[in-house]
């Protein structure tokens, strides 16, 4: 388990952590410290943030949080999430996904924060936090889709494709899965040969012109988390996704 990074102007940073690249706590935070080295690489013009295996992310370890007695593994989970959406958004440089299959929970949070998104053809892209006991980045899922289909995919944890995304503009292209990482690359290699010093600003401008402070928003979620795991649903969901039922 791993996230691996290949330095240089296009930075690839990729997700390895099988069977479905469903994060631990120690994982997200790994994560988020190799956004932040990539960025301040002063080498590093874009990253592309990629996964290997069948799909992107399947968010956070849940089987992690049930093995773990008290409260410390969802906090853990929960500042590890914050702390990697936060380096996806605030990274210096573009940050592009390369989403292939499932992409899901903590998944969704990392695409949300990218600048852009190029998706295979067999990708998805849900919330199903409802069923896990969860809430959280919903801050993130409104950056991707309308209003009304952001509440709607909340509350029904269903997934929407990325052709989907694409007709709202949020995924720049679909492509077959084989094709992915040369596509990511070669949006990647148009924005690297643009001046340096101008994209990096514009990255800062853009951040500073958003209606949405994402960071305090998605920590706002959260709240509600621990609010019900300390009420008991959230134990009681993840424990019937842990046992299959």
């Amino acid at each position: 388990m791993a996230v691996e990074v290949q330095p240089g102007a296009i930075t690839e940073v990729t997700m390895n952590f099988p069977p479905v690249n469903a994060l631990p706590a120690a994982g997200w935070l790994e994560l988020a410290d190799a956004l932040t080295r990539a960025g301040a690489d002063p080498a590093a013009r874009v990253v592309v943030l990629a996964a290997e295996g069948r799909g992107f992310c399947a968010g956070v370890d849940i089987k992690e949080m049930q093995r773990s007695p008290g409260h410390e593994a969802l906090l853990a989970a929960n500042r590890g999430c914050a702390a990697a959406f936060a380096a996806v958004y605030e990274c210096p440089v573009p940050v592009i996904a390369a989403v292939q299959g499932f992409c899901l929970g903590g998944g969704i949070g990392l695409v949300g924060n990218a600048d852009l998104i190029v998706a295979a053809d067999n990708a998805e892209f849900g919330l199903p936090e409802v069923d896990r006991g969860a809430l959280g980045a919903a801050t993130h899922l409104a950056r991707l889709v309308p209003p009304q289909l952001m509440r709607t995919m909340v509350y029904t944890c269903r997934p929407v494709s990325a052709h989907d995304l694409q007709r709202f503009g949020s995924v720049l292209s679909v492509v077959p899965a084989a094709e992915l990482r040369a596509a990511a690359r070669e949006v990647a290699a148009e924005i690297a040969g643009k001046d340096p010093v101008v994209i990096r600003r514009a990255k800062e401008s853009l951040n500073g012109i958003d209606p949405v402070d994402v960071k305090r928003s998605y920590r706002f979620e959260q709240g509600f988390t621990f609010e019900l795991n300390l009420n008991g649903a959230g134990d009681r969901a993840r424990q019937k996704f842990v046992e299959g039922r």
